[in-house]
């Protein structure tokens, strides 16, 4: 029987990937356990979350001012997180830049990020966050940065289209992954079918694209590279290509935004209730208000995954751009 693992559990599992203290570690696996299915099938991820949650209990705390501060631990908000990860000078900053108001350092000599800086992109009306990563080479990655590019959710790999060596340059970054055992499948299992650890998605944006010769590069990469991870123009001079970065990013991270509406009012359209695809009713009350989802009666769907007004129970699953009045 398969897991059946729900979209409560997958977010709680990323909220564990992306934990740094043991509180936040504790807290996450708490919730993953508290939603994940519960059958014979599952027995056995029961019984490692549950000897995970003894461990951390049991472990010292941290004492005092003496916990080290990570710089690269930055918690995830909006739809999702995305790090940027190139070499010196291939664009980085200059996407983030484009698409917010981060305040990064655009300069024409390297290592000009010192530090991790995000900032808050837009897909239409749902946020993502970027992080403009320092800049790395094959004899330096610091040793911070590693553990965050192993439990981010995507890593958007960025190189500059118009350098002669940009074939040369995207080896190298995903030969620093390959180095330090991270890849871009989905994920790994063991023999009984398992997920042991889900792995970062990968996406690879080509900077300068509006230079002459980006796009014979282009050309040639398309030739001798894999598809995957798939590559995609960008100039953050002319804004070309990034609107489709950006919707694919958002494909990638399997999200839906949810609109809210009080009977008798005009749906909320300003800010949207971004969830993981397959999200319920339920557990978007869970997200909105616990006492909610326990009092919930029914809610009415105005969008794609119902006829406009449909009473429905806390178990409809919810599509993109769905308009939910909860009655509770």
């Amino acid at each position: 029987m398969a897991l059946n693992l729900t979209p409560e559990y997958f977010e709680a599992d990323r909220q564990y990937r992306q934990a740094r203290t043991r509180e936040e570690k504790l807290a996450a696996l708490e919730l993953m356990l508290k939603t994940i299915p519960k059958h014979k099938s599952s027995e056995k991820k029961q019984a490692d979350l549950k000897s995970r949650i003894k461990e951390l209990r049991e472990a010292p705390a941290a004492r005092g001012k003496s916990a080290a501060v990570d710089p690269y631990h930055i918690p995830s908000q909006g739809g999702g997180q995305v790090l940027l990860l190139g070499l010196p000078n291939s664009g980085k900053s200059s996407i983030l830049g484009y698409l917010s108001q981060a305040p990064v350092k655009i300069t024409n000599f390297p290592f000009g990020t010192q530090l991790p800086v995000p900032g808050m992109v837009y897909h239409e009306d749902v946020p993502i966050q970027m992080v403009d990563l320092p800049p790395v080479t094959p004899e330096h990655v610091p040793p911070g940065m590693v553990n965050a590019l192993r439990h981010a959710e995507i890593i958007l790999l960025v190189v500059d289209l118009a350098a002669d060596s940009v074939l040369e340059d995207l080896e190298s970054l995903l030969a620093i992954l390959a180095e330090r055992n991270i890849t871009f499948e989905s994920a790994e299992q063991d023999d009984t079918g398992q997920i042991m650890q889900v792995w970062p998605k990968g996406l690879i944006a080509g900077t300068k694209s509006d230079l002459p010769a980006a796009a014979e590069n282009l050309q040639v990469l398309r030739e001798l590279r894999s598809p995957e991870p798939p590559l995609l123009p960008v100039s953050s001079r002319t804004g070309q290509g990034l609107p489709e970065l950006l919707k694919r990013i958002f494909d990638m991270l399997h999200v839906i935004r949810v609109y809210s509406k009080l009977p008798g009012k005009p749906a909320d359209k300003e800010k949207p209730f971004v969830v993981p695809a397959g999200t319920t009713v339920g557990e978007l009350a869970r997200t909105i208000h616990k006492e909610m989802a326990e009092h919930l009666k029914y809610a009415r769907i105005w969008g794609e995954s119902a006829f406009d007004g449909q009473q429905v129970h806390a178990t409809h699953v919810l599509a993109d751009r769905d308009i939910v009045e909860l009655h509770a």
